[in-house]
């Protein structure tokens, strides 16, 4: 018995010890667990990669498709219009009565016959296209001729046509074509007017023009409604010439 009473009096004594002991070590604190929100999707505005100097320039401020500008002296113009820019197209000889109101047009070249020129406006000229345009054969440095009344709006050195003349008739709705010049006549410039017979320059083989050649390409076209001295749809000369 009395065994037993020292070990449980051992007990209680370590029991207590414990208690005592555990309640002097400080106990750790639970680590505080922080929230943080998920940032925000940037609205800033997205610079554009810096210009000349450094400087960028917002989204809102960046140029649109760039437009590709077409070498118009690398073409052989006048260029056809798209079908959708095309009411009526004319062919061969269509709309030839209404040129020019119906009058006729001089030949171009001076000392040149009507009876000597030789319709060569379907003539094939490589595997996909024609002629379309009247070629009067005449020495170099003949005098070209204008075919009607109209204003001279465009002076231009293509490497197929080499010196050119465009001329609108005065209803704006057709155009003259003159190229492969040797040189424009002396005063001649854009938005002048000229006159049935003005002298506008000289035969010559510039372009694409065989050089043992010399000729005038003489075109006419129904112009777009942009009325572009450039583009339009080709109309038989040759029924159009008169003495």
């Amino acid at each position: 018995m009395k065994w037993l009473l020292t070990f449980l009096a051992g007990l209680l004594l370590g029991a207590g010890s414990l208690f005592v002991y555990l309640r002097t070590v400080p106990v750790p604190k639970p680590a505080q667990v922080v929230v943080v929100a998920p940032a925000a999707p940037a609205t800033a505005a997205v610079a554009a990669p810096a210009a000349a100097g450094g400087v960028s320039l917002p989204v809102s401020e960046l140029p649109g498709v760039p437009v590709v500008s077409t070498d118009l002296s690398e073409l052989d113009l006048p260029l056809r219009p798209a079908m959708s820019e095309v009411a009526l197209p004319a062919a061969n000889g269509a709309g030839a009565a209404t040129v020019a109101a119906g009058a006729k047009l001089m030949v171009p070249v001076e000392g040149v016959k009507l009876a000597s020129l030789r319709d060569n406006f379907d003539q094939p000229r490589g595997a996909d296209r024609h002629h379309e345009a009247l070629d009067i054969m005449a020495p170099k440095g003949s005098k070209v001729l204008a075919v009607s009344d109209g204003k001279l709006v465009k002076l231009f050195n293509s490497k197929p046509g080499g010196l050119t003349v465009y001329q609108f008739d005065p209803s704006e709705k057709y155009a003259y074509y003159y190229a492969h010049l040797d040189r424009y006549a002396e005063g001649v410039k854009e938005g002048m007017d000229l006159k049935r017979g003005d002298l506008v320059g000289y035969v010559g083989v510039t372009g694409n023009s065989d050089p043992n050649a010399p000729h005038l390409h003489f075109a006419v076209v129904e112009l777009t409604a942009e009325k572009k001295w450039w583009k339009g749809t080709p109309i038989n000369p040759f029924p159009l010439m008169g003495e």
